[in-house]
Protein backbone atom coordinates (compact mmCIF):
# COMPACT_ATOMS: atom_id res chain seq x y z
CA UNK A 1 0.00 0.00 0.00
CA UNK A 2 1.51 3.33 -1.05
CA UNK A 3 2.09 5.96 1.63
CA UNK A 4 0.22 8.59 -0.39
CA UNK A 5 -2.64 7.58 -2.61
CA UNK A 6 -3.27 9.82 -5.60
CA UNK A 7 -6.45 10.22 -7.61
CA UNK A 8 -4.54 8.97 -10.66
CA UNK A 9 -3.61 5.72 -8.91
CA UNK A 10 -7.19 5.14 -7.78
CA UNK A 11 -8.54 6.08 -11.20
CA UNK A 12 -6.43 3.42 -12.91
CA UNK A 13 -7.54 0.69 -10.49
CA UNK A 14 -11.21 1.72 -10.74
CA UNK A 15 -11.14 1.97 -14.54
CA UNK A 16 -9.48 -1.45 -14.80
CA UNK A 17 -12.09 -2.93 -12.46
CA UNK A 18 -14.94 -1.42 -14.47
CA UNK A 19 -13.50 -2.87 -17.67
CA UNK A 20 -13.29 -6.29 -16.02
CA UNK A 21 -17.00 -5.96 -15.16
CA UNK A 22 -17.79 -5.46 -18.85
CA UNK A 23 -17.96 -1.67 -19.13
CA UNK A 24 -16.83 -0.31 -22.48
CA UNK A 25 -13.43 1.39 -22.04
CA UNK A 26 -14.50 4.36 -24.19
CA UNK A 27 -17.53 4.92 -21.94
CA UNK A 28 -15.54 5.07 -18.70
CA UNK A 29 -14.85 8.58 -17.43
CA UNK A 30 -15.06 10.45 -14.13
CA UNK A 31 -18.49 11.76 -15.18
CA UNK A 32 -19.84 8.35 -16.21
CA UNK A 33 -22.68 7.02 -14.08
CA UNK A 34 -22.49 3.43 -12.91
CA UNK A 35 -26.00 2.68 -14.20
CA UNK A 36 -24.98 3.91 -17.67
CA UNK A 37 -21.95 1.60 -17.54
CA UNK A 38 -24.28 -1.27 -16.53
CA UNK A 39 -22.45 -1.68 -13.22
CA UNK A 40 -24.67 -3.06 -10.46
CA UNK A 41 -24.40 -3.24 -6.69
CA UNK A 42 -22.57 -6.58 -6.80
CA UNK A 43 -19.96 -5.04 -9.10
CA UNK A 44 -19.60 -2.11 -6.69
CA UNK A 45 -19.12 -4.54 -3.80
CA UNK A 46 -16.40 -6.30 -5.77
CA UNK A 47 -14.78 -2.97 -6.64
CA UNK A 48 -14.79 -2.13 -2.91
CA UNK A 49 -12.83 -5.34 -2.29
CA UNK A 50 -10.35 -4.48 -5.03
CA UNK A 51 -9.85 -0.99 -3.55
CA UNK A 52 -9.32 -2.53 -0.12
CA UNK A 53 -6.72 -4.97 -1.46
CA UNK A 54 -4.89 -2.32 -3.51
CA UNK A 55 -4.98 0.63 -1.11
CA UNK A 56 -6.14 -0.66 2.28
CA UNK A 57 -9.25 1.54 2.09
CA UNK A 58 -12.42 -0.06 3.40
CA UNK A 59 -15.66 1.10 1.82
CA UNK A 60 -18.89 0.14 3.53
CA UNK A 61 -22.26 -0.30 1.86
CA UNK A 62 -23.22 3.04 3.44
CA UNK A 63 -20.19 4.64 1.77
CA UNK A 64 -21.12 3.49 -1.72
CA UNK A 65 -24.90 3.68 -1.46
CA UNK A 66 -25.18 7.28 -2.72
CA UNK A 67 -22.32 7.19 -5.20
CA UNK A 68 -23.57 7.57 -8.75
CA UNK A 69 -20.47 8.43 -10.80
CA UNK A 70 -17.00 7.03 -11.29
CA UNK A 71 -15.49 10.32 -10.14
CA UNK A 72 -17.42 10.23 -6.87
CA UNK A 73 -16.06 6.74 -6.19
CA UNK A 74 -12.49 7.85 -6.92
CA UNK A 75 -12.84 10.93 -4.72
CA UNK A 76 -14.27 8.83 -1.87
CA UNK A 77 -11.36 6.40 -1.95
CA UNK A 78 -8.82 9.24 -1.96
CA UNK A 79 -10.65 10.98 0.91
CA UNK A 80 -10.73 7.80 3.03
CA UNK A 81 -7.07 6.96 2.34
Amino acid sequence: MPATITAEQVEKVVYDALESFGAEPDAISRDAEFKTLDVDSLDLAEMSQIVNEEFGVKLTSDDVRDIKTVGQAIDLVVAKA
